[in-house]
């Protein structure tokens, strides 16, 4: 039985890689590793983070490129710098930003 544990992150939350140079927002929370065997295991061996514990989907951006990633809460950090993202999705599905957090956008009912 996986064990899951409370998230650290929330929604909308600036966070930044603790390793690699890159940081976004979260928009989506697992309590657990939710991804396929294959992703898990092309993570080399001596790096590879634990599954029972909480994994971020965050719009992500480094220097070069924005993207989706997928990365466990042992290796995020809260971002304060404070410097704009510009990853385009972050409009799309969150408002003003306050203290480090997006606000979700009303989406209302359809």
């Amino acid at each position: 039985m996986k064990r899951s544990r409370d998230a650290k992150f929330q929604i909308g939350q600036v966070v930044r890689h603790r390793y690699f140079s890159f940081r976004g927002v979260v928009f989506d929370v697992d309590a657990v590793f939710s991804n396929t065997e294959e992703w898990w295991q092309a993570i080399p061996e001596e790096i590879r983070p634990a599954k029972d514990q909480p994994y971020y989907h965050l719009f992500a951006e480094n220097d070069d490129n924005e993207y989706i990633a997928y990365v466990s809460e042992q290796n995020l950090v809260p971002d304060a710098s404070g410097e704009p993202l510009r990853h385009p999705r972050i409009k799309e599905i969150f408002t003003e930003q306050r203290g480090g957090v997006f606000r979700p956008r009303d989406r209302g009912l359809h």
